[in-house]
């Protein structure tokens, strides 16, 4: 009876010493928990863990948050979707790409719809750490936020499944009716193309232009064009989708693999937080060296536009 007498304060000294480490423990030595580090995740196949390392290089700031508050402007397929209409639930392709990057940090991406032009302003007024919008990296958005380069994607070319007209470039389609929206980039760039066609001394592309993407490949699906120039993601993702991949495919030009006129799609950051940027740059390399961000775009028949290099401000103009 004695010993137990004896025993009980150290039992109970014991006990509030452990409350004391392990309070310690959760609360970093700051009296505040610390969120735990994000859980692995499996996108398109591949499982990614989180790097310790990498999560210790990320500011302090966003280590005690325990994620990235993330801009997107939504929806732009195949890189902002929602699941299915009515749902506020995202997908997509850079959606997915945040969900690996903050698994290999260990932290989360908490993404946010927002207008694309507020995007910026929004990240300069601290409103967001970062955004991932297919955002192109020019030199005029690289003076008030850093980018990581992620994809480089230009325009490409839809075809009818099985290419029966065996079209590669655009040099193929001179000659021929081709499908495209009016008023984009990939109209300016066919009729630029025309004089490509004559030195070559064939005939002018016969430019058919409507006002919806959707309306080109009606006219795809009817034979009355041999081709919809288009976004290469988008040609991507529309013959991936469409019928469940059994109506379309898209050319694969081995001079111009990420489309034509290609330009990088950054991840872009507040210039506050250079840390993030670091970290963000090497979180993607290691993406890219296991296989892993290839594999996410194959997902959404995107292969080709990945950077095969995690560069930061890669901007050309």
């Amino acid at each position: 009876m004695n010993s137990l007498v004896f025993r009980r304060p150290v039992l109970l000294a014991a006990i509030a010493l452990c409350g004391s480490l392990c309070l310690s423990a959760c609360t970093g030595g700051s009296g505040e928990p610390s969120p735990a580090a994000a859980a692995p995740v499996t996108i398109a196949g591949v499982t990614i863990t989180p790097d310790a390392a990498l999560r210790a290089t990320l500011p302090d700031a966003v280590k005690k948050a325990g994620k990235v508050r993330v801009a997107t402007d939504i929806p732009y397929p195949p890189f902002e979707m929602y699941v299915s209409e009515g749902s506020k639930e995202m997908t997509g392709l850079d959606y997915d790409l945040g969900r690996a990057l903050g698994a290999k940090l260990g932290v989360t991406f908490e993404f946010q719809a927002q207008k694309f032009d507020g995007i910026v302003p929004a990240i300069q007024a601290g409103k967001y750490d970062a955004a991932i919008s297919a955002i192109t990296d020019n030199k005029e958005r690289g003076q008030v936020v850093d980018f990581v380069d992620y994809s480089a994607s230009g325009t490409g070319i839809m075809v009818a499944k099985g290419n029966p007209q065996k079209i590669v470039t655009l040099d193929d389609l001179c000659g021929r009716s081709v499908a495209v929206q009016t008023g984009t980039n990939q109209q300016k760039l066919l009729e630029k193309h025309q004089d490509k066609c004559r030195e070559l001394g064939r005939s002018a592309i016969h430019l058919q232009t409507f006002p919806k993407d959707s309306d080109a490949q009606l006219a795809l699906r009817s034979g009355k064009v041999v081709a919809d120039v288009l976004t290469k993601p988008a040609a991507g993702w529309t013959a991936k989708s469409a019928d469940g991949g059994a109506t379309f495919e898209v050319v694969d030009d081995p001079a111009a693999l990420g489309g034509y006129n290609a330009s990088p799609n950054g991840i872009a950051v507040a210039k506050s937080l250079p840390q993030l940027t670091d970290a963000l740059q090497k979180a993607l390399q290691q993406l890219i060296d296991d296989g892993s961000l290839t594999k996410i775009y194959a997902k959404y028949g995107a292969a080709s536009i990945a950077v095969k290099q995690a560069t930061k401000n890669g901007a050309v103009d």
